[in-house]
């Protein structure tokens, strides 16, 4: 029978800077230097939480403090990226459909770009002004635009953390503000505040980055200017743009490869970054949350990229259409063939240390029920599943990947005259079987 088997196998006029630091003192958390694998040193944060990881595989490469839920500030706009993008990918918006501003972003305060009631603007402004200078009324009256008020938004948004996997996000509001700071008449009757752990931070930013791979063409902006008539530009509050290298109050952050995503800062929240950088074909998501002042941010975000672009490296481990070790084919009911080949439907990468041979990985499969393998069965057809573990070198938890098995080739129904004698062998041979167990 073929069930289950397994296989086993071996800074400007225009706008408010809210974000600017105070003179503050938020609490911090030195994280203890230590030693991973023997050669593998961990960087020295003073943060209340940070994690770094690899989108494509979710690999976490350091994690402090991650999953403790936390004031997001401003870096809760991505969210509202994210579903504002998703609405446009799905059809349900434009970036040319023009907003109407109401009077809760009119009455918005913090970063802004002074919105007047009745001014009206392209989805694609707003979210560029959202993006680039964490304009607050502009987030608000996108949220309008999308679910006809802040509040209905808000739903949509935890709702959306609860899909994405995100698992201490909670929103009060579109945008990151502490509730008093809202208008007061749209302030929600709830003594919550947003809160949002490191984790579910780098989450987003995971779902931002490859759900949407042209995230860039508005975090990546180093200025814009909103209105024609506006003295002077939004700028850009990521001092680590790459495309920052030039400019002499900045270039002494710029980080070779960072192109994203969203800075915040309230007083209870400190100063907070979710960054991405992309180096030789490796994209890594950096957060840091809690830090003491603008500039500490981006550093303790270089020292978290630094670590991860300057030990890990993607290596594959198994190419696509690759056989499993001890599974060439499985039967088939049927067909004019009684068997057929299972390849890997995709290739599997993992996170290694840099130079590092990839060994002792592991695969067990897991097919599918013996009569849903009945001719006719097409090239590619799922038959199973393989999943892969490797536990590296230098990182805390085992890593797994599950690929499907896919037939290799199709195998068409065999005639009734071809499947009546192979029914009489199989007659014959059962009945022999039979009889030779009783001697």
């Amino acid at each position: 029978m073929l069930l289950n088997m397994l296989c086993l196998s071996a800074l400007p006029a225009a706008m408010v800077f809210a974000e600017k630091a105070p003179a503050s003192t938020a609490a911090t958390t030195n994280t203890a230097q230590t030693t991973v694998a023997g050669s593998i040193q961990k960087p020295d944060l003073n943060v209340l939480s940070a994690v770094l990881i690899e989108p494509t595989t979710g690999q976490i490469l350091f994690s402090e403090n991650a999953d403790k839920p936390l004031p997001p500030a401003s870096m809760t706009k991505m969210m509202t990226e994210y579903i504002v993008a998703e609405q446009v990918k799905e059809g349900k918006l434009k970036w040319t459909d023009k907003v109407t501003v109401g009077e809760n972003p009119a009455q918005t305060v913090g970063s802004r770009i002074f919105l007047a009631q009745g001014d009206v603007h392209t989805v694609e402004e707003l979210y560029t002004a959202m993006a680039v200078g964490s304009a607050n009324d502009a987030t608000v009256a996108l949220a309008e635009r999308v679910s006809g008020s802040e509040q209905e938004f808000v739903k949509l948004m935890n709702k959306t953390a609860q899909e994405l996997g995100m698992k201490t996000a909670y929103f009060i509001n579109a945008t990151g503000l502490d509730k008093k700071d809202m208008p007061e008449k749209y302030r929600p009757d709830t003594d919550k505040e947003d809160v949002m752990s490191a984790m579910d931070a780098a989450i987003l930013g995971k779902h931002i980055v490859m759900d949407h791979p042209d995230f860039a063409k508005f975090t990546s902006i180093q200025s814009y200017k909103f209105r024609e008539r506006d003295k002077a530009p939004i700028v850009n509050y990521n001092w680590m743009l790459e495309s920052n290298k030039n400019v002499p109050n900045f270039k002494a952050y710029a980080y070779p490869g960072l192109d994203g995503l969203k800075t915040g800062h309230t007083q209870n929240a400190g100063n907070c970054f979710t960054g991405t950088a992309e180096r030789d074909g490796m994209r890594l998501i950096s957060v840091v949350m809690g830090t003491d002042s603008e500039a500490h941010r981006f550093t303790e975000t270089k020292k978290l990229l630094d670590y991860g672009f300057d030990n890990f490296e993607i290596k594959q481990v198994v190419a696509g259409k690759s056989k499993v070790e001890g599974l060439d084919t499985v039967p088939v009911k049927k067909g004019k063939a009684t068997e057929v080949g299972v390849v890997t439907d995709s290739d599997v990468s993992f996170i290694v240390p840099k130079g590092s041979e990839v060994k002792g990985v592991q695969s067990k499969t897991q097919l599918e029920p013996e009569d849903k393998l009945v001719a006719p069965i097409k090239k590619g057809t799922k038959v199973g599943t393989v999943t892969y573990t490797y536990k590296a070198e230098g990182i805390d938890q085992p890593q797994t990947k599950t690929v499907n098995l896919v037939t290799s080739e199709e195998v068409e129904k065999g005639g009734w005259f071809r499947l009546f004698f192979r029914a009489i062998k199989d007659m014959f041979g059962d009945l022999f079987n039979s009889i030779k167990n009783l001697f």
